[in-house]
Formats: C-alpha cells, structure tokens, sequence
C-alpha cells in the first residue's frame, strides 16, 4: 500500500466547517495537503448583506490553514464562473427554466476548472466538504468510481455531484463522507478549528445569499403581468389532464384508478421503499409507444381567456369596465415577470384572501403569465412522469447504461432535500422516461432529476 505522504491532495478550503474538518482528517492521515481558497464572485451589491463574504471566508480559511499546519494558495475563477454559471443561470431563468447553479458549480469549476489548477500545484487529487462517498471497485475494464449517499441522511449532498464524470471522479476525494454533522462539529471544536462555530452557507453557490429576483434583475428585464388563479373546473375540460388520467388508469396492475394528486410530505421526512411494489403494469409499460410517453410526461398547459363587460359604478354611475366571471380562473394579481419564478413557488406572490397557500403551477414566458393554485392538493401541482432528452442524459456509471426499451426501477429524486421516490426508469429513442408510484409535487423543467440504486448515486439528466 501506497505511502499516504506520497499523495498530494489539495483541499478546496472555503472557511466552513466542513471542509476545514476534510483538512484536519486529511491531516492526520498522513497525506500532504495544501489548501486552496478559490475566489468566484466579486460584485457585494447582489448579496443580501452588502458586504463581501468572500473576503471573511478567505480570513478564516487562511487561520483554519494555519492550525491544521497546510500551506495555504489563492486562486480567483470568477471570469469562469460568470461565463460557465451564472450565465447559465440567466439564460435558463430567461427561457422560463429553473437552473440548479450548485451542480454546475460542481461540474464546470470545483472539478474542472479548480481541478486544473490544483494539478498544476502538483496535486493528486482534489478533497472537498461534501457529505457524499465515494468506493472504487474493479470492473472488467478497469476501476470503477462509485458515488454513494452520505452517511448522515440530514446531509447528503451527493445530488450536488450528480455530473461528475469518471474522470472526475477519479481524482476526487470526500473525506468527510462517512461523518454526521455533529461529529464534524466536535471534531473542529476538539482541534479547536476557527471555522468551528461558522453557520452554514446558504444561497447560490459561491455568490452568497441573494434576493434572486434582484440578482437576475442584473440581465433580465421586469415587464409587469398577471397573476391567474385557475379553478378545478379547468381540468374536468381539458383534453391533456384527460389524457393523462385515462393512460394512467390503463397502466394500472389492479385495473383500479390511477392516484393523480400527491400526498404531500415534507422535504425532511424519509419516503420508506414502496413496500407493494410498482403499481404498474409493466407488460402495458412496456406497449405504449414513445408519442404516448411523451404527452405522457407534459404537463397540462393553460389558456384563459378573460371577457371584459361594461358596468356603473357609484353614486354617479361611472361607466367602467370588468373582466366577466370565468369558471376557468381569475385574474388576482400582477407579477413583476414571469421569468423570476418557478413551479411549486409560493413565497413572493402577495396575493391574499385564500385560506390555503397559493402555488405557483406554470409559467408562460412568452405571454408573461403566471398561473397559480390554492393548496397542496390543487390539480396543477401533480404530475406521475418526467422526460429527459437524449442529450441530457448523464451515467455516472457508463458501465450500467440503459439500452432503448429497457425498464428498470429505481429510487429518484427531483431536487436537493427531496426523499428518494420509487419510480418506474423506461429509456427510448426520444428520451429517458421517469414514471413515479406516486404523483410528484412542483416537477420543475430545467432542474436535475437524479436516480439511485440503493445508496448508489448512477445518474442525473436535466428535466
């Protein structure tokens, strides 16, 4: 076995507690390390504290170097950054697409720009923080790099990695993987680390907490517009959700009646493994074809149109006009662009006189609408399928690809904090299909969906 001190890692010191702690066990273990801060936002206006966080998180990062006894280098990414992520971001929210700017973050700069600049320092492989691990196994072509859940299921952050490439993988390095939070917060105490006390980061990665909005309001234009509130009566007439309900129907193993309104549950309670298995037929799956998989997988859109009627108003009877009742929906308010919100949304829409929350259910960018819903269970927020182009599609594990026609099942998850859901993975020519046991709440378009087998994470795609 190799000599730890013969292997030179660089650790991605952002002045956190956790991979200050990565540091110290990289440390003690015998290796030789050096920390490497790297700068990728200069513009404060955009933070919600004005201030540069950077320079504070760089301070505590050069004293964390300090204590643990690693030489300490500086590197400033932020034209990369700008160019490969937060362009990326603006581009996305402008087509009416909700970005995930943390997993491009991992994949465009931690584990490709960052990395070429580690190794240019002499590094072997590049540690970080995240509370993921990895296991390298023999395969018939050589060594296979997996990603597995983090052990504290509070923290896993393997989502974040869903992009990493075997490459990638094979020269990274998560010390912190096997740890729970409060064991990483004993340890800098123990070690007496700078970082011990330090609140977690929040907000877009490396930008800091922003008021997004405002920060997208840097590139994308406000245009006020409205607020529609659609009613139940829309999807007892509509040619999609009838689609949708009738197909589900057909596919079901009992011949019973398709469930198309989620149970909600929150982000932070674990979904135990289904334990009667797939609700569908998967002999049925299997028959429909790719056209019926793709409206399958779309979700039902909104066309309200809204009639004006003359009336008097007033001691004086002022002639005015007013949109006439719709069964369909309701105008309720104005927004200040479609383009700074996203499905499954409720914070921000100021709009009152509901007894349950309103949720955002689409967005038409190019008719600057935003159509929203009362409560968790309104039809809208609901959908049992998800597409993923071809040229989308990610295998962590290019060993284990799906072939066109396959069906397998797998455990899946449509954002950060979601608890894994048991879904039904169908690949064909036109794109990789998620059909889930249970409808899924606010599935969002440009978000990534990322599906494990067990505790091993195997590949994501952008929905």
């Amino acid at each position: 076995m190799a000599d730890n001190g013969q292997i030179k890692v660089c650790i991605g010191l952002s002045g956190g507690v956790d991979s200050s702690v990565a540091a110290l066990l990289l440390k003690q273990q015998g290796y030789d390390v050096f920390a490497l801060f790297m700068q990728n936002w200069h513009d404060a206006s955009t933070t919600l504290h004005g201030d540069c966080e950077w320079e504070e998180d760089r301070f505590v990062a050069e004293l964390v170097a300090r204590k643990v006894g690693i030489p300490f280098y500086f590197v400033d990414l932020s034209k990369e950054y700008r160019q490969r992520v937060v362009d990326y971001m603006f581009d996305e929210y402008e087509k009416g697409r909700t970005p995930n700017p943390d997993v491009l973050c991992n994949r465009e700069i931690k584990f490709d720009a960052f990395l070429k600049c580690a190794k240019k320092l002499g590094a072997d492989y590049v540690a970080t923080g995240h509370y993921c691990r990895k296991e390298t196994i023999q395969g018939p072509e050589g060594p296979v790099h997996r990603i597995l859940a983090g052990s504290d299921p509070n923290k896993d952050q393997s989502y974040f990695l869903c992009q990493l490439t075997q490459e990638q993988l094979s020269q990274a390095m998560f010390p912190i993987g096997d740890i729970v939070k409060p064991e990483v917060r004993r340890l800098a105490h123990e070690a007496d680390l700078p970082s011990a006390d330090k609140k977690d980061s929040q907000g877009i990665c490396f930008v800091g907490k922003v008021d997004l909005p405002t920060f997208l309001q840097q590139k994308l234009k406000p245009c006020e517009g409205d607020v529609v509130e659609v009613y139940d009566a829309y999807y007892s007439d509509n040619e999609q959700y009838a689609f949708l309900k009738s197909t589900l129907d057909s596919l079901q193993k009992d011949g019973g009646q398709a469930k198309m309104i989620t149970d909600y549950v929150s982000e932070d309670k674990a979904v135990p493994v289904n334990a009667e298995g797939c609700p569908f037929d998967l002999e049925k799956v299997a028959e429909l074809s790719d056209e019926d998989f793709k409206r399958l997988s779309e979700p039902v859109r909104y066309d309200i149109k809204f009639e004006t009627e003359p009336y008097r108003s007033g001691r004086k009877h002022i002639k005015k006009t007013r949109y006439k009742e719709n069964p369909y929906g309701k105008i309720v308010g104005k927004h200040d662009g479609a383009q700074f919100y996203t499905i499954g949304q409720r914070k921000g829409l100021n709009i009152g006189g509901h007894k349950d929350s309103i949720f955002v259910i689409e967005t038409d960018i190019p008719g600057n609408i935003i159509y929203v819903g009362e409560g968790h269970t309104h039809k809208g927020l609901s959908r049992s399928c998800l597409r993923i182009d071809p040229s989308e599609i990610h295998w962590i594990r290019p060993d284990l690809a799906m072939s066109v026609g396959e069906i397998r099942r797998y455990r899946v998850r449509i954002r950060y904090r979601q608890p894994l859901q048991d879904a039904t993975v169908i690949m064909r020519e036109n794109g990789m299909y998620m059909l889930f046991d249970t409808p899924q709440r606010g599935i969002t378009p440009g978000q990534f969906a990322v599906w494990y087998d067990g505790d091993e994470m195997l590949g994501s795609g952008v929905i």
